[in-house]
């Protein structure tokens, strides 16, 4: 661990070399050099987990500036022949296992979260506020005028002259799309339902369901909006279709 712990005006050279050896062995290609260091993510790919390295390993052997971003923090490197002895030791086969069975067990709770979640999707009612035509498209110009307002904030661009003007003389379709929006909006309390799932199939899977209920209860309580749903399901699902 020399090369670590001396300074830097005093190993520069040394760590140099070191940093040289590492790059040229993980360029890849047909580079000679022997590769000397493991990085953390050399690690990982070999079964290590940062808790394993601040128990079997410790501090960095090397450091090294990151070639992307100097600011950043240095590169933690730890030398190929210190992490193979460290993998040869009884120590190691029982902190690796004990790692593994944690990871079994998250992969069990995170499936048994999933099917909780679904289940109560599945179940939960939606409950869709009933409004009279005009009220619902008063509110659904409305909530176009106030988004279109934020979204010209964000960009600091000039406020837009509202939606409210072109409200009554929009065609149909376009005041169908935007009563769908203002009543997914008046829907959103019921992402709640997706809280314990993190990215991945599982919430894609959730959120996907969650989607088809919201827009059947709006199909259900305004069933004139049943093409403008339909439409924004598969929009939602393949991407929108070519003008």
């Amino acid at each position: 661990m020399a090369a670590y712990e001396a300074n830097e005006s005093g190993q520069g050279k040394r760590q140099d070399q070191g940093q040289g050896q590492l790059q040229g062995s993980e360029g890849g290609g047909d580079s000679p050099v022997a590769r000397t260091h493991l990085s953390a993510a050399g690690l990982r790919a070999r079964g290590w987990t940062a808790e394993m390295v601040r128990q079997l390993l410790g501090e960095p052997d090397l450091l090294r500036v990151n070639p992307h971003l100097r600011a950043a923090p240095r590169i933690r490197l730890y030398c190929v022949e210190r992490v193979e002895a460290a993998e040869r030791s009884e120590e190691f086969r029982a902190v690796s296992a004990a790692a593994a069975r944690r990871s079994g067990v998250a992969r069990v709770a995170a499936r048994r979260r999933r099917r909780e979640v679904l289940a109560r999707i599945a179940a939960e009612p939606i409950d869709v506020p009933r409004l009279a035509p005009h009220k619902l498209a008063a509110l659904a110009v409305e909530h176009r005028d106030r988004r279109e307002k934020e979204r010209a904030y964000e960009r600091r661009g000039p406020l837009p002259d509202g939606a409210g003007v072109r409200g009554g003389s929009a065609d149909a379709v376009v005041l169908d799309r935007w009563k769908v929006d203002y009543l997914r909006h008046r829907l959103a309390r019921y992402d709640e339902l997706l809280n314990g799932l993190h990215g991945g199939a599982g919430r894609f899977a959730a959120e996907e369901l969650l989607r088809r209920r919201v827009y059947a209860a709006i199909t259900e309580a305004y069933p004139l909006l049943a093409q403008e749903c339909e439409r924004q399901v598969s929009e939602r699902e393949w991407g929108p279709s070519p003008e």
